[in-house]
């Protein structure tokens, strides 16, 4: 099977998926996405994702002229045209075609573009293993330049953070803001067991509201641990019991070493494993079913 993508109203062959090269998105990151994740012939936490893309729309002053129900079957669709039972969506809406000036004003009608595939974030030896990351020089985004909140198209944040990571030798970097408290790593939210609680930074130190971070929550709240959003520093990173991230594509993966920091005994954790195979289980019973 061709593999189809819809692009402005239809679907057609990947090789035939473009859009213009006056397409804002393209040419300023001017633009949002989600990436969602299908397991078992069912799209997990749609709605979810479909509200997160609207109000980042929203906050950017990008309208989107179709419903959000129109945008959940349009995932849906491409899913099942493409056979997907288990796999990701990539879901961009770009400002559209204007002019090589930055006035938004001058692109006629956004574009919407929808992939279904597949991706492997990590190798799966990280996932027995446990992970090994780094601190980089690169600060995350602040709320007054470009708010961490909106899962914009502009990721150089990110990509330049994830360039530091790489060149250390590691696949992944923890991320701090201005003040120097952790806000996320570059495509997870980072998660610390300490002295039997659990901890994630608050989104006012930068963290994106993760879905998968929400859903982690609840499962952890559902098992009777306490969980509390907060302004973390790296003497907690490096003194936590476990640190797991979290992740659409990562969904959770163990962090066994920070900043040559060895974690507790270097290995997953209890309550991560508790927590991988309850996320495992919710994916597997949740979700909007695709119809293939």
């Amino acid at each position: 099977m061709s593999e189809l993508v819809y692009v402005d109203g239809e679907f057609v062959d990947k090789d035939k998926a473009v859009v213009s090269v006056f397409d804002h998105g393209l040419l300023y990151g001017d633009g949002v996405f989600e990436g969602i994740r299908a397991y078992h012939g069912k799209v997990f936490k749609l709605k979810e994702h479909i509200d997160r893309l609207y109000d980042s729309a929203k906050a950017i002053l990008l309208n989107i002229h179709i419903t959000r129900q129109e945008m959940e079957q349009i995932v849906v669709d491409s899913c099942a045209k493409n056979g997907i039972k288990d796999g990701y969506i990539r879901l961009v809406v770009t400002r559209g075609v204007g002019d090589l000036g930055l006035n938004p004003y001058l692109c006629k009608q956004e574009s919407i573009i929808c992939i279904a595939a597949n991706i492997q974030l990590y190798p799966t030896k990280y996932y027995t293993e446990g992970l090994k990351i780094v601190t980089v020089p690169q600060t995350r985004n602040f709320h007054e330049a470009l708010n961490p909140r909106i899962k914009s198209l502009n990721y150089l944040n990110n990509v330049l953070a994830k360039i530091e990571a790489i060149q250390a030798g590691v696949v992944e970097a923890m991320m701090l803001n201005t003040q120097g408290y952790v806000a996320e790593c570059t495509g997870d939210n980072i998660f610390l067991m300490r002295k039997g609680i659990l901890y994630t930074p608050n989104i006012a130190s930068g963290a994106l509201e993760g879905i998968t971070r929400e859903t982690v929550i609840d499962l952890a709240r559902r098992r009777g641990i306490e969980v509390r959003e907060d302004f973390i520093t790296r003497f907690d990173v490096y003194t936590a019991d476990e640190i797991f991230l979290t992740g659409t594509a990562a969904e959770v993966i163990t962090v066994v070493e920070v900043d040559s920091r060895l974690i507790a005994e270097g290995q997953v954790g209890q309550i991560t494993q508790d927590l991988i195979a309850d996320y495992k289980k919710e994916t597997s019973e949740n979700g909007t079913p695709i119809g293939i």
